[in-house]
């Protein structure tokens, strides 16, 4: 399963105005320059994280984008979902109740299983983690832990 650049970019964007969280709006020029992003596409992308009620919007010479909560009642799956749609490996395995008129084999698949254990395995992982976790206090070493593929905890 692969995220696009829109999941990318997009929780990037997240994480620079979760380091503005308190201190007003954030340009998505100046977001754009600090993660060599281009702005065009940020501007699309914030478009779907203020639909999904995640950041506001403040117009004005003082203007720009913050978070519509604090980082820690923000969850990355809810951000991804915002910016992907569903989060599922096969169309087959989404959460939406009419996956069944898009695939005639869903009542009698046995393959099925996997994929939505794939897609609860992801979404439970992304569901774990806030938008708080991705943020580095001030002060902080900028190397995050990472974890191996059993799920063990490497200390930078």
């Amino acid at each position: 399963m692969a995220f696009s650049t829109k999941g990318e970019y997009g929780v990037r964007l997240m994480v620079q105005l979760g380091r503005h969280f308190g201190t007003g709006p954030a340009s998505l020029a100046g977001i754009a320059a600090e993660e060599d992003l281009p702005r065009a596409y940020l501007e699309q992308l914030v478009t779907s994280l203020r639909e999904a009620g995640l950041v506001r919007s403040t117009r004005g010479a003082h203007g720009g984008y913050e978070l519509a909560r604090d980082p820690a009642e923000i969850r990355m799956g809810e951000v991804l979902r915002a910016l992907e749609g569903p989060l599922a490996p096969m169309i087959c395995a989404t959460d939406d109740p009419e996956h069944a008129t898009t695939c005639d084999r869903s009542a009698r698949c046995t393959v099925n299983v996997l994929w939505v254990r794939v897609r609860d395995a992801v979404t439970g992982a992304l569901d774990s983690m806030t938008l708080a976790d991705l943020v580095p206090k001030p002060g902080a070493p900028t190397t995050l832990p990472t974890t191996t593929m059993t799920g063990a905890l490497i200390q930078p």
